[in-house]
């Protein structure tokens, strides 16, 4: 429904401190209603960053390991020095 003036009545915005029809009391509830809309909202984008966040962190930590396994199965090293060992024993 719209008023006269071509705006919706329930769209309209309304600065508390200056409608003259409401009481201390209305003004206070209604800047504590904003107040947690504005936390609600806040928390929402904080939830979704840091889940965003979690991921990375996992993904890094998951690739650390992973390159680790590999790194260490791609190592010979120790099959080297049991070949220098048999070769030291054969030669004894």
């Amino acid at each position: 429904p719209r008023e006269a003036g071509g705006e919706a009545a329930v769209a309209q915005r309304i600065d508390p401190a200056r409608e003259p029809g409401l009481s201390p009391e209305q003004r206070r509830f209604m800047a504590q209603v904003e107040l947690a809309q504005r936390q609600r909202a806040l928390q929402k984008r904080l939830r979704g960053r840091n889940v965003l966040l979690a991921l990375g962190i996992g993904a890094v930590t998951a690739g650390i390991y992973g390159y680790t396994f590999y790194s260490v199965s791609q190592e010979r090293f120790l099959d080297e020095l049991e070949l220098e060992a048999e070769a030291a024993r054969a030669r004894a």
